[in-house]
């Protein structure tokens, strides 16, 4: 059974530094140390493409501090 990673897009209002990007990435490294991050600081915006479902990443980034904003 092989698994295929998917894409995601998330808004974080409050990610405005680089300390911010490495809470983040440390965050998401213990999620899925396979996942590849994209951040964008001055639109607040981190694209993930990782095999773990959108709820997980919602998850993971709410409890690190930076809970996307609703869609």
């Amino acid at each position: 059974m092989s698994t295929s990673s998917s894409s995601y897009q998330f808004h974080l209002p409050d990610m405005s530094c680089g300390h911010c990007v490495a809470a983040i990435t440390e965050a998401a490294k213990a999620l899925d140390a396979a996942a590849t991050l994209e951040f964008d600081r001055d639109a607040r915006q981190v694209r993930v493409q990782s095999e773990k479902p959108r709820q997980a990443w919602v998850e993971a980034l709410s409890e690190a501090g930076y809970a996307p904003a609703s869609a």
